[in-house]
């Protein structure tokens, strides 16, 4: 009884570090005998999350690290929709719709208000639904015409790894544009090269990975239009536009990417990079429902209505969407314009900063007519630096920045490059903090100058 009511009097004991819990480490690969208080389990959690590093300091991620509370909010209250089940959650299901609409206004659809397009976890299973729609038309075209449909290929350039993963899953040659010294994104020329009548699609990205500048997507339309004129081969576009598709209807306007081409078809973008909404959330938009294949529209009627699903996921949290409505009706076209011009400004003062340090050239400058807000460069050629761009990252992780460098894809695999995302949350201040940092790390190695360079493996940056 005695013992009974020690126990007892401990487990009633606020003091989450002095409880004997505390005196030995939970199990790590199976699961605890015993249940714990719900405090001690979050406090022992908690703890193990401050080995992360600071997010508001990935200068290598894309995606929103700065959230308003308001967000917080509205994620806490839609933990437990679900997005796909429309009937349980008709609200939320106009909300999605709403912003199918709103974000197919903005990229110029001719019929915003009919436009086909779904929410998704990102912009790479957008993508892939961009590419499966691509891939299912060209199939129709092929077998309506008696053509074989077997060996089908998609024409890009420098892709992220979705356009890989699309590629292999659904076995379609990816013909992917390499880079060259003097040539880093796709031109009309390198497309039209690699066209032919197996052809699904040409996608050019609004914002490569590796640099940040646009891909041309105008001139690689007026080139598949002449290309259709001289042979009658008629060959669509999808744009991937993760980052630029929230940036250029704001910050570049008159800049003309979308569905104001004709070829265009369809574009995905993310919601959680500068669409500014928390992660979990991308979009897809068709041109015309024509374009979306009835095939790839399942409808569901086990979870209480009859509804289409075309996403690759089923069960998904609803709050990203929720909370990127929140932000269209928050921000407005002048807010987003606002936002994310001062990430420009903040992007193209760093790249002045960053050029004046001397062994740096400047490839990306971060200027909205050329690309998205980031600096991304190089070493000058020629130039005899104490340290690779694989040293200096590593010495600015002490500081807790992640500003990554990774060498290029092919045929440019001997260029190293380093880059900043410029996101909103990261303003003057932190930019100021950054570059006091930078120059210490350059003093450091001229100081102490590397003997042997930092390898890519060693460095174990990340670019996305």
């Amino acid at each position: 009884m005695l013992h009974t009511r020690k126990s007892l009097r401990d487990e009633l004991l606020d003091e989450v570090f002095a409880s004997p819990y505390a005196a030995s480490a939970l199990p790590k690969y199976r699961i605890p005998d015993d249940e714990h208080l719900p405090d001690r389990a979050h406090q022992i959690v908690v703890d193990e999350l401050m080995l992360d590093g600071n997010s508001r300091q990935n200068l290598a991620t894309f995606c929103q690290t700065w959230l308003e509370p308001q967000i917080q909010d509205i994620m806490a209250r839609s933990i437990d929709k679900n997005m796909v089940d429309k009937d349980e959650y008709p609200q939320t299901a106009a909300i999605e719709e709403r912003c199918v609409h709103i974000i197919a206004d903005l990229w110029n659809s001719p019929e915003a208000a009919a436009t086909m397009g779904t929410s998704t976890t990102g912009s790479s299973e957008a993508a892939m639904l961009g590419g499966m729609a691509l891939l299912w038309k060209w199939r129709e075209r092929r077998r309506a015409a008696g053509l074989p449909a077997d060996r089908p290929n998609l024409v890009t350039g420098p892709v992220q790894v979705c356009w890989h993963k699309f590629a292999r899953y659904w076995d379609v040659e990816l013909r992917e544009v390499p880079m060259a010294d003097d040539r880093l994104l796709m031109t009309p020329e390198e497309a039209l090269a690699r066209v032919d009548e197996n052809t699904i699609g040409v996608v050019p990205t609004l914002g490569v990975t590796f640099t940040g500048a646009y891909e041309p997507v105008s001139a690689i339309s007026d080139a598949l239009d002449q290309l259709e004129r001289d042979t009658g081969l008629d060959v669509p576009m999808h744009v991937d536009a993760a980052s630029g598709g929230f940036l250029a209807p704001f910050v570049t306007p008159d800049l003309v990417w979308d569905f104001r081409l004709p070829r265009v078809k369809s574009i995905n973008a993310s919601g959680h990079k500068f669409g500014l909404a928390p992660l979990g959330v991308g979009w897809i938009i068709w041109r015309d429902a024509a374009d979306l294949p009835k095939d790839l529209i399942f409808d569901v009627n086990y979870l209480g209505g009859n509804m289409p699903s075309f996403a690759l996921n089923f069960s998904r949290p609803a709050g990203q969407v929720v909370a990127q409505y929140y932000l269209l009706l928050r921000l407005g076209r002048e807010g987003y314009r606002r936002v994310q011009q001062s990430c420009y400004d903040t992007a193209q003062h760093l790249a002045a900063e960053i050029a004046e340090l001397g062994p740096f050239e400047i490839i990306h400058d971060g200027s909205p007519a050329d690309g998205i807000p980031a600096i991304s460069w190089r070493l000058k050629a020629g130039q005899e630096a104490p340290f690779t761009l694989f040293d200096l990252a590593d010495r600015l992780r002490t500081r807790g920045w992640l500003v990554p460098a990774y060498s290029l894809p092919a045929d440019c695999e001997n260029t190293v490059v380093q880059r900043i995302l410029v996101r909103h949350g990261f303003g003057r201040d932190e930019a100021s903090l950054l570059m006091d940092d930078y120059r210490a790390a350059i003093a450091h190695f001229d100081s102490h100058p590397i003997t042997v360079p930092m390898s890519e493996e060693e460095a174990g940056s990340f670019h996305h």
